[in-house]
């Protein structure tokens, strides 16, 4: 991949740089800003009855919250302590008591009328459970009799019939990987992770254009690039302490760039509490906003590129890095004529900016030496995610930002060790160490001493729905094994999910928490399994960040939920009273034993092996992956691959509606008010000058609607792209459609067209026979 290593932590200027301030005003008094000192002190009121233990798990372990790789108050990017509020919320999730028995036991209808927060603030779950159809209570079990009654309901299916799904709620390695034989062990590819709902498209994008599955830079890589380049990424919120390396970027001059239909507050100036001067006045993020359509980020890079062909018309050089693009790639003439054909008069209607803001953001990068592309769900989220991500490759390819120090592309995770769900094989479209085809297959079938199923596995949207298929059908999912998720939360048509979760004969739930999930009903059993935190797996684990920095987190002396067991062990156990006579093939001694054989089965990660104690980390495939421009493919250059404009299917009169985050954690909601911009859950994100188009006013009540769902909210004047809408997520998943993925990588859809009207005339009106007709409206205007 790259030979070059990462260079380690660098230091931060020593004086501050007032020309960065965002106010004189101390600490940003009278904006509204997180409060970072008033949420720390809230944290630690939380774990009062924990505090050695939660102040150990901060300076010993490796965060379980984003993916940035902070080992306990350090990472690879920056010297000094990196302390973030997304690390501190989910603090108590590891210093929480058991659940209280009484509670725990209750009549099952009044834990119904509890959110997701209330059960999260419940406690853990103590031992393993039981609930049947008809049963009001969960049941208590014990652990051989809940994991033979899932090990005999197994034996009687088709593998086909079976399928697991693994969040990334601090899931380690070592269990995704476990996972990933036991679900081939038991003859089922029905196994998934919580990427196919964030970062799938990034993967399968940068696998056909570069042939790399991963960040190919680094953290490091921002701090002095020329530009750096946040697509659909709102960073500042869901990755707090990149504000830190954002503000080293800055001193560096690094340009900063944010392209997203919604100017985020956080992402303009923030206040970075562990840099004083950050922390007194703030500090002027990004240098410029570009507020796209929703969905419009092809026809603005397809945009970039006809500016950037025909400036090397009238000036050959003056764009494209012509040694680079002639030397690692392919396909930059069917490129180059695709998108010279494209007219601006569509490119300006898709991207909803003017041809003269393209050329702007086309002579801005065409005049860097060196460029760094990151993005997230804004980008991902799509029913053309993969294009979208290919785009961005395209340009990185085009301007030579590949494979050198200050380059590269960078889907940002978002949640610890998710990164490497997929490079451990927990996932349907691959194996460890390698895509899901015969030679791949043949490998590890040698390493394991199993035979592995040659059909492939389903995806967890495709896996849910097809709890609904006919009895008789060979694929109707009877076992759903889920680690963590709570798909009424996180899916699009949360009813349309509940039946599918209530048509299922087994669940199984292995978790920390309660959610809202683990109470819907299933045709024969509901089982709960207690499961330990990354903190608590006997012989430490390891999780891999955004840069591939794969991290040792030790075992954490502290308290213990008596009978929760390590997730790994849940899985090789389970597996083993399925097929006793093979069980020393899925049989572990210790985790370190399964860190042995992830450096077997995964060639990228040997090394992994030697990962013992607290600071032990290592990066895979080097600083750089493409370095000095060769691509790990067949012939070793990336593909410039021409990409068609989306249909935007907004009809006139109507709102793109997209979802945002706020004071959360995935799914999980920590907060009702949003501290960047003051919303609240049911706050709808729009341009004054649309609401006031259709009479309405700021703080007024309204409804969004469509054929997938009704959103009754209230009206939040913001600085969006005019036409577009944000809601938040999950609330707003109720005006989603169900079913709709993604060509390539099967992510859902997560964006849509709504009416928009005031509450009070939409429940005056509020007959069939009215929202019909606007329904119908909307489906006519569309075709």
């Amino acid at each position: 991949m790259g030979q070059t290593k990462h260079e380690g932590p660098t230091k931060l200027p020593r004086l501050p740089d007032p020309k960065l301030w965002v106010s004189p005003v101390p600490f940003g008094l009278g904006k509204i800003k997180p409060k970072h000192i008033r949420d720390t002190a809230k944290v630690v009121w939380e774990n009062r009855d924990n505090l050695p233990y939660a102040y150990r798990i901060l300076t010993q372990g490796v965060c379980d919250g984003c993916a940035l790789g902070v080992g306990g108050l350090r990472d690879q990017t920056l010297t000094g302590p990196h302390l973030c509020t997304t690390r501190l919320n989910v603090l108590r999730l590891n210093t929480m008591p058991a659940i209280d028995e009484e509670i725990l036991h209750s009549d099952i209808d009044q834990l119904r009328q509890k959110s997701s927060t209330e059960l999260r603030q419940l406690g853990r779950i103590p031992y393993p459970l039981s609930r049947k159809p008809g049963e009001k209570r969960f049941t208590r079990i014990s652990w051989d009799d809940a994991l033979d009654r899932i090990a005999d309901k197994i034996r009687s299916i088709d593998p086909k019939q079976l399928a697991f799904y693994l969040t990334s709620r601090g899931i380690t390695n070592e269990v995704y990987y476990t996972a990933a034989k036991t679900a081939r062990f038991l003859g089922t590819n029905n196994i998934d992770n919580a990427s196919r709902i964030c970062h799938s498209p990034s993967k399968t994008a940068l696998k056909r254009s570069l042939g790399i599955g991963a960040s190919s830079c680094n953290y490091r890589d921002w701090i002095g690039t020329d530009v750096l380049v946040f697509w659909g990424s709102v960073a500042a919120n869901n990755q707090p302490v990149s504000t830190k390396y954002m503000y080293a970027a800055k001193r560096k001059g690094t340009k900063i760039i944010v392209i997203n239909p919604y100017r985020e507050p956080s992402m303009d100036g923030y206040w970075v509490p562990s840099i004083p001067d950050s922390a007194l006045f703030g500090t002027k993020i990004a240098d410029d906003f570009y507020q796209v359509n929703i969905g419009g980020d092809i026809a603005l890079m397809n945009g970039v590129m006809k500016h950037w062909f025909e400036m090397e018309i009238e000036e050959p050089g003056s764009a494209i890095d012509w040694e680079f693009v002639q030397q690692h790639t392919h396909g930059v003439e069917d490129l180059k004529d695709h998108v010279l054909n494209q007219d601006w008069e569509t490119l300006e209607a898709s991207s909803g900016l003017s041809r003269a803001r393209m050329e702007e953001l086309a002579r801005l990068l065409a005049h860097s030496k060196s460029g760094v592309f990151v993005w997230s769900m804004g980008l991902t989220q799509h029913r053309f995610g993969t294009d979208n991500v290919s785009q961005i490759a395209n340009l990185a390819m085009l301007r030579g930002f590949i494979g050198r120090k200050h380059c590269g592309v960078m889907p940002i995770r978002g949640h610890s060790g998710v990164q490497g769900s997929g490079e451990m094989g927990a996932d349907p479209f691959v194996l460890p160490g390698g895509d899901f085809e015969p030679k791949e297959i043949e490998r590890l079938e040698q390493l394991w001493n199993f035979d592995i199923p040659r059909w492939q596995g389903d995806t967890v949207g495709d896996s849910l729905e097809n709890a609904l298929l006919p009895e008789e059908h060979q694929r109707k999912l009877r076992v759903f094994y889920t680690s963590g998720g709570n798909f009424l939360e996180t899916m699009p048509d949360p009813d349309f999910v509940r039946q599918c979760l209530e048509q299922m004969e087994l669940r199984v739930h292995q978790d920390i928490i309660l959610n809202t999930s683990t109470l819907v009903d299933a045709k024969e059993e509901v089982i709960v399994l207690p499961a330990m935190t990354r903190y608590e797996q006997p012989g430490g684990g390891t999780s891999t960040s955004t840069e591939r920095m794969v991290y040792f987190s030790p075992e954490i002396e502290g308290p213990r939920i008596e009978e929760a067991r390590s997730e790994w062990e849940i899985y090789t156990d389970l597996a083993a009273r399925v097929k006793p006579e093979a069980k020393e093939q899925i049989t572990f001694a210790d985790a370190q034993e399964i860190r042995e054989e992830i450096a077997k089965a995964n060639p990228n990660y040997d090394g992994i092996q030697h990962l013992k104690k607290k600071g032990d980390v290592f990066q895979w495939g080097g600083a750089w992956l493409c370095e000095g421009g060769i691509c790990p493919t067949d012939d070793g250059r990336g593909n410039l691959i021409p990409i068609e404009l989306p249909e935007l299917r907004k009809p006139e009169g109507h709102f793109y509606v997209s979802t945002r985050r706020g004071k959360q954690f995935n799914s999980m909601i920590y907060g009702e008010t949003d501290p960047t911009n003051a919303a609240d859950r049911y706050s709808v994100l729009i341009h004054p000058e649309d609401a006031r188009s259709i009479g309405i006013r700021d703080g007024e009540a309204i409804v969004l609607y469509n054929r997938y769902g009704r959103f009754q909210g209230v009206a939040q004047f913001a600085d969006t792209r005019r036409g577009n809408l944000q809601v938040y997520w999950p609330e707003g998943n109720v005006l989603i459609p169900k079913g709709v993925y993604e060509e390539y990588a099967a992510i859902p859809e997560y964006n849509t067209a709504v009416v928009v009207e005031k509450a009070e005339t939409y429940h005056a009106q509020k007959d069939t026979r009215y929202v019909e007709k606007r329904v119908e409206e909307l489906e006519t205007e569309m075709t």
